[in-house]
């Protein structure tokens, strides 16, 4: 049967597993969620407590574009040296150097937004709905969509990742962490680029 991406991201959401282990899962369970999670279970996959693990470790990688124009530092951290010098995290930290290079995020999740640039988003975008005479049930669902929206343009976990957009650097983050069963994070990262005539990046951007 044909495994919906909906349930799929359902139940990486619910578990905080990995998206390819939450589709052989789904697959294996013809599609019942509840069922996936026992099967989870089962395969001792179910995302461990990591709460008093100190992620002490890992790794600070830099990334060059070709232009020599756009650089960027990033630290991702994790548990042990062991996981920090396993291939599957260089090639996780590698890429989103790479990618954060090309979307330039301001901030690596939404609880890294000040408060204030959230409020502001939301009192602009309702007054732009209130003077087309939404009704407020509308500018209320509205505007949730709207701050969704924002999260992705402006945080890097929500971005689609640039070279595979069906995924977020998010989903790639889960599916590290089954692989390495690790806590696993993107602790900062600083982006720097030069300007040229017409481009408005700053130099550096960081989080």
């Amino acid at each position: 049967m044909t495994i919906r991406v909906e349930d799929i991201k359902k139940l990486r959401e619910e578990t905080g597993i990995g998206m390819m282990d939450c589709k052989r899962a789904l697959t294996d369970a013809n599609g019942d969620l509840e069922r996936a999670k026992e099967i989870l279970r089962e395969q001792g996959l179910e995302l461990m407590e990591q709460i008093g693990r100190e992620a002490n470790e890992g790794r600070i990688v830099s990334y060059v574009h070709h232009t020599g124009k756009v650089g960027v530092l990033l630290e991702v951290a994790c548990n042990t040296d062991f996981a920090a010098n396993s291939a599957e995290f260089i090639t996780f930290a590698n890429d989103v150097a790479m990618h954060i290079a090309a979307e330039n995020p301001r901030y690596v999740s939404p609880d890294d937004i000040p408060a204030e640039d959230i409020e502001a988003e939301k009192a602009e975008f309702t007054k732009q709905l209130e003077e087309q005479g939404k009704p407020a049930n509308i500018i209320e669902k509205a505007v949730e969509g709207r701050i969704a929206r924002f999260y992705q343009d402006v945080c890097l976990t929500k971005q689609a990742f640039v070279k595979n957009p069906e995924v977020t650097i998010e989903d790639l983050l889960a599916d590290l962490r089954t692989k390495t069963g690790e806590n696993i994070y993107v602790k900062r990262f600083s982006r720097f680029a030069i300007e040229d005539e017409g481009c408005s990046n700053p130099l550096p951007e960081s989080s």
